[in-house]
């Protein structure tokens, strides 16, 4: 699906502030060139800004929600690029995700905003597509040693619980934990602007 109707064009302010130092971690820990998956691309305004800073590498982006896949092409339609493929209509929890193989997945703010069966398909997936020393990259808040990082993250909890009671604040442990019984490797955690983390995980 290809769009170039701006008014498809979906804005998250979020994504704005933290797609800088998202970068600055994404440059460090991506593979020189291949294929990147990115799972839950939301607005499209990240895969965008990633792509036209690292040309070397194809990105694939994906949302199961058609009003984010049409905002995803416009953004790609508006800046012209010719690395970013169409978006693909992913989920998780079903397979086949539509990707045969990558060299890298990654998934910004979506552990938090699903249920912990997504977390585990997002493993399990990320574990058939990637090869040996291949990147796993999660960003997002996370609570460390069973605590919230912060007060504000504790209420951002309480408000995901109280929309969802499957949704919330995820324990890292648990994450890495899940990671490694897929044979995934996890460097130390990035503190991240916000009281976020950045999460690289390396296929063994």
């Amino acid at each position: 699906m290809t769009s170039s109707d701006p008014s498809q064009r979906q804005h998250a302010p979020a994504a704005e502030r933290n797609r800088e130092p998202i970068l600055a971690v994404l440059r460090r820990v991506l593979p020189a060139s291949g294929l990147v998956l990115e799972i839950a691309s939301g607005t499209g305004q990240h895969v965008t800004h990633f792509a036209a800073a690292l040309p070397e590498l194809v990105w694939q982006p994906s949302d199961p929600d058609a009003g984010s896949r049409a905002s995803i092409a416009a953004w790609t339609a508006e800046t012209g690029l010719s690395n970013v493929r169409a978006p693909l209509d992913l989920n998780v929890e079903r397979t086949p995700w539509g990707v045969d193989a990558a060299e890298a997945i990654i998934c910004i703010n979506m552990i938090h905003i699903s249920p912990w069966t997504a977390t585990q398909a997002l493993f399990d997936g990320a574990g058939r597509l990637l090869g040996s020393g291949g990147v796993l990259y999660l960003y997002g808040p996370y609570r460390r040693h069973g605590a919230h990082t912060a007060p504000s993250n504790e209420a951002f909890d309480q408000q995901l619980r109280s929309r969802n009671p499957a949704f919330g604040v995820r324990n890292m442990e648990a994450v890495v934990a899940l990671g490694e019984a897929q044979g995934f490797a996890c460097g130390e955690p990035v503190e991240m602007p916000a009281n976020n983390f950045s999460l690289v995980l390396t296929k063994r």
